[in-house]
């Protein structure tokens, strides 16, 4: 009995043994690995216009307010509409509120609402000139941005160059500290709009009329910087 006794502790001791070593040689850190990461920056020009119009409106009750709001929305929707096409303008509503009023006492004087509509799209004359025919609603913000395909294609462009340079800092790494060359062992890549440029408004004086309804908004799209970085580790070698 003990010696059966005796047999099951140093198997238990050899088990263990085993274990511990199995352990120690999975968690044991890889050698001549080299951890890096490298970018590419792609400067385009923004080719989607999105503009903010609203209105705002105040009455004594809410009912009054909101059917102003619609009656004002529901003129720029139509107006809007008519020269609506995909992609090159596209027309949606946007916030539509309505808020109590308060006295400095605190007692509720009346109610206040705003509408908006938003037109976007990549057709910029077609968007001001819309957007200044539009009479029951005034420009309250401008913005501009890359549409889909600009973005999916200048990704692709900044991705190209994101990863030969990130080979070629591996590679030269790699004969700095004496190999021959790597092998990748895993890599992650993302990328991200940074720094684009804020819309800057055109002068006055230099606004051309180009429709016989209304002259168009005046506006200036920037540019966008479309950054793609290539991080991971290679196996020297």
């Amino acid at each position: 009995m003990n010696n059966v006794k005796r047999m099951a502790a140093c198997a238990v001791l050899i088990s263990a043994g085993a274990a511990a070593w199995a352990q120690t040689a999975v968690l044991a850190p890889p050698q001549n690995v080299l951890q890096l990461s490298a970018n590419a920056t792609v400067e385009v020009q923004q080719d989607l216009l999105s503009m903010t119009l609203n209105t705002t409106r105040e009455a004594a009750d809410a009912g009054t307010v909101q059917t102003q709001l619609r009656t004002a929305l529901d003129a720029a929707l139509a107006e809007a509409r008519k020269s609506a096409q995909p992609g090159q303008l596209d027309v949606r509503t946007g916030n539509f509120n309505l808020s109590p009023r308060y006295s400095r006492d605190g007692k509720m004087t009346g109610w206040r609402g705003t509408a908006e509509l938003v037109l976007e799209g990549r057709d910029f004359p077609r968007i001001t000139q819309t957007a200044a025919r539009i009479s029951t609603l005034t420009i309250a913000n401008v913005g501009f941005g890359l549409s889909r395909e600009q973005q999916s294609k200048t990704e692709t462009e900044a991705q190209a160059v994101a990863i030969d340079n990130f080979r070629q800092r591996a590679d030269e790494l790699a004969r700095r500290f004496g190999f021959s060359g790597f092998t990748l062992r895993e890599v992650a890549v993302n990328a991200h709009l940074g720094g684009p440029v804020q819309p800057r408004m055109m002068a006055m004086d230099a606004m051309a009329k180009s429709s016989a309804d209304a002259p168009p908004v005046p506006i200036e799209a920037g540019k966008a910087n479309v950054v793609v970085n290539v991080s991971g580790s290679v196996q020297l070698k």
